[in-house]
């Protein structure tokens, strides 16, 4: 930077996007007195600002520091720039307080400390003095800081040029409205949301900001309930007030008043009452998010039937009762519908099959009938699970765009259906099949191996017989992928208008609102591993998730038989296999050794035979290993995961020796051959007692037979013999009278 020390008479200088790194070279430019301009914005400059750098800039208008690696405690001498407009110090690693000097920043009108390390209730107290700041100020962003305390309410005050102001992700924990009543005609922008703010929410708000475009007070603890005043807000189209302790019923005024907005979510409340009235202006709506309060009664026809550009509708995790309304199929584009955690019930409308939906969640509700033969060409996130399902599953349900379909806990019958694939260059999709909990028979059709992108297969606790297919190690569990594309999440996009607003401008700085109204929604999938019911959530736009990083089969609880396939060893990526409570037989394959991800193996309550492969200690990953209650017998292996099993893992098998079984494999020898000897003599003695039995019967009923044929012929004997009898009855006759 040397050749720019002769630049006397430079005004505006612009190293943005480079990759310059030494502190030591921004020495250079403190003979740049006339410097009004200077933007160092994206660099890797590190460690303290060089106090002579900038503080001899007197004329400077405008300095952009962001997106750096600066850090410490800003030097005083910033707030001898007197004529400053534009400080943007954005994105470093700055620290402490604000200095006090900053009073004399009596020109400023644009700035920006968001993403630093600001920390306590004093960071904006002296900014509280600047009376003439007040009046210039038309941006203010302390976002994504430690700060804390009250939300200084002169930054409202008198402050009527202020347009944007922006403090989310803090620790504030009070924010009022001014007590001077003046209506605020620019602010356009507040967001205060995640921070510790709790209280009633300002019910005057509506009035003093009637021209707010945007705001945000979601993630605190704001209570109350809904202000009123919000129905003067006829600009509005952003309002997030979910994630706090909301109560009571939506006041009449804000479905009416409120014409702009275009994303409305109050989720995660205690609202209350039916669903907005008949009497509704809402016309504009792209995105309504009503889940997870206290709502009750039917889905009210004022809000939707009209609303032509709803795209995204959630009102799940709430008190709903009767059926879906049949007009719901008006809602051409909306792409999204999540009603599940309701007391909804009857059948799925038909017209559903019509309309552009690609996410539909009507789980935990109370429909029954069978599911249609064709839910709809987009389909792509499909949940039906925990509801009064019957008959048998659509062989068309898993269209090409479907990726997860969840009918768990149903009533369905039938055999699991072999799914209609066209096209077996371009097959289904389908990610995560969920059957569990039904009553499905039969056999596990061939027809699934076709399916190679699955990787959670949960066909457990239903009646299916049968061997296990030797072809599902076809189900490569998206080996292969790379591993930043297994984050699974919903990104809700079919209509992505945005709120774009240019709230400030200068030479080097544009800044545009641009909120995206696209909204996410995180998958939850229930699966058993590591013998627990678990559940794996998908990312969002904010976490990465732990859904796509996991892949697992469950076949357990079935009446499957036959020996395990080895083939199911090339499931390499698999964490999770359950083949537990069925009929299965022979060895287990040694060639699970193969399965080098593998977490949980349950084999328990089965008729496999023959000892554990050693090769098994090889699997590290291995947290739980379950063959209870098999006929296993020789030694138990032992080394690295199998030292931490314990004796429960090994029940049922009396044939099995070492530790943890404590029996002695000499024992079990012993054992074995004592089985061997004692079962022969035991023979020997049913062979013997058969004989007896035989002879002793086949005796006596000779000796009856040659009885009555004698009895049969007439012969003098016969007659003396039965003489003899009436002989010996009269007598016995005299003795007793």
């Amino acid at each position: 930077m040397l050749e720019f020390s002769y630049l006397k008479k430079l005004k505006a200088l612009n190293l943005s996007s480079n990759d310059f790194s030494s502190s030591m070279e921004l020495q250079e430019l403190k003979d740049l007195i006339n410097l009004e301009l200077l933007n160092l914005a994206q660099n890797s400059f590190s460690g303290p600002i060089p106090v002579e750098a900038f503080c001899e800039m007197k004329n400077l208008r405008e300095l952009d520091l962001s997106e750096n690696q600066f850090v410490g405690h800003l030097p005083l001498c910033l707030g001898s720039l007197k004529k400053l407009q534009v400080l943007d110090l954005s994105s470093n690693q700055f620290s402490g307080n604000i200095p006090s000097s900053f009073i004399g920043l009596e020109s400023l009108e644009y700035i920006s400390l968001s993403d630093n390390n600001f920390t306590g209730i004093l960071s904006l107290h002296p900014l509280t003095n600047l009376t003439k700041l007040k009046k210039n100020l038309r941006l203010v962003d302390l976002s994504s800081n430690k700060l804390s305390g009250d939300v200084p309410t002169w930054l409202l005050e008198n402050n009527t040029q202020l347009e944007a102001l922006l403090l989310q992700n803090n620790s504030f924990t009070i924010f009022q409205m001014p007590t001077t009543i003046i209506v605020h005609n620019n602010l356009q922008l507040l967001d205060f949301s995640t921070n510790d703010i709790g209280g009633l929410f300002p019910d005057n708000i509506g009035r003093l900001l009637p021209h707010l475009v945007h705001l945000n007070s979601s993630n605190n603890g704001l209570q109350g309930n809904f202000p009123s005043s919000m129905g003067e807000m006829k600009n509005i189209s952003f309002l997030d007030l979910s994630y706090n302790n909301f109560s009571g019923k939506l006041p009449k005024s804000f479905f009416a008043g409120c014409f702009s907005l275009k994303y409305l979510k109050l989720s995660h409340n205690r609202f209350s009452g039916n669903v907005p009235p008949r009497e509704t202006n809402l016309t504009s709506l792209d995105v309504l998010r009503l889940d997870n309060n206290l709502f009750t009664g039917e889905i009210g026809v004022g809000l939707l039937s009209s609303n032509a550009t709803l795209s995204i509708l959630d009102m799940s995790n709430n008190l709903l009762t009767g059926e879906i309304p049949s007009w719901i199929s008006n809602l051409s584009i909306l792409e999204v519908l999540l009603l599940s955690d309701n007391h909804l019930e009857g059948t799925v409308p038909p017209s559903l099959g019509n309309m552009s939906v690609s996410f539909l969640d009507l789980s935990g509700n109370l429909f029954s009938g069978a599911i249609p033969s064709y839910v709809g060409h987009y389909l792509r996130f499909l949940f039906l699970q925990d509801n009064n399902f019957t008959g048998p599953i659509p062989n068309t349900l898993v269209e090409r765009r479907v990726q997860i379909l969840d009918l768990r806990n149903n009533e369905l019958s039938g055999s699991i259906p072999e799914f209609v694939i066209t096209d077996l260059e371009d097959p289904p999709q389908l990610g995560i099949l969920l059957l569990r909990g039904n009553s499905l028979v039969g056999s596990i059709p061939r027809q699934l191996c076709n399916m190679r992108t699955i990787r959670i297969l949960d066909l457990s606790h239903n009646k299916l017989n049968g061997s296990i297919p030797s072809c599902l190690y076809n189900l490569s569990f998206d080996l292969g992928v790379a591993e930043e594309d297994t984050n699974i999440y919903v990104e809700l996009d079919h209509n992505p208008t945005s709120l774009r607003l240019e709230y400030y401008k200068s030479t080097f700085v544009v800044e545009k609102l641009v909120v995206d109204y696209t909204t996410y929604h995180e998958i939850a999938i229930n699966f058993a591993t590591k013998q627990r019911y678990d559940s794996y959530t998908g990312g969002s736009e904010f976490n990465e998730g732990i859904l796509g990083y996991m892949y697992g089969m469950d076949l357990s609880s079935n009446e499957l038989s036959g020996v395990i396939p080895e083939e199911l060893g090339n499931l390499t990526r698999v964490r999770a296999l359950n083949l537990s409570r069925n009929l299965l037989s022979g060895s287990i394959p040694s060639s699970f050794s193969n399965l080098k991800d593998i977490e949980s193996l349950d084999l328990s309550y089965n008729k496999l035979h023959g000892s554990i492969p050693q090769q098994l200690t090889s699997v590290i990953s291995l947290a739980v290993f379950d063959v209870s209650y098999n006929n296993l017998s020789g030694m138990v292996p032992q080394g690295r995961q199998f030292n931490t099993f314990d004796k429960n893992s090994y029940m049922g098998n009396p044939l099995l020796c070492g530790l943890p079984t404590n029996i002695s494999c000499d024992q079990a020898t012993e054992r074995s051959e004592e089985e061997d000897n004692g079962g022969g003599e035991e023979d020997d003695q049913v062979v013997d007692m058969l004989v007896f039995y035989y002879s002793t019967g086949s005796t006596y009923l000779t000796a009856l037979i040659c009885i009555l044929l004698l009895m049969c012929f007439d012969c003098p004997w016969r007659r003396s013999l039965l003489r003899l009898i009436d002989a010996f009855i009269v007598s016995v006759k005299t003795m007793f009278p």
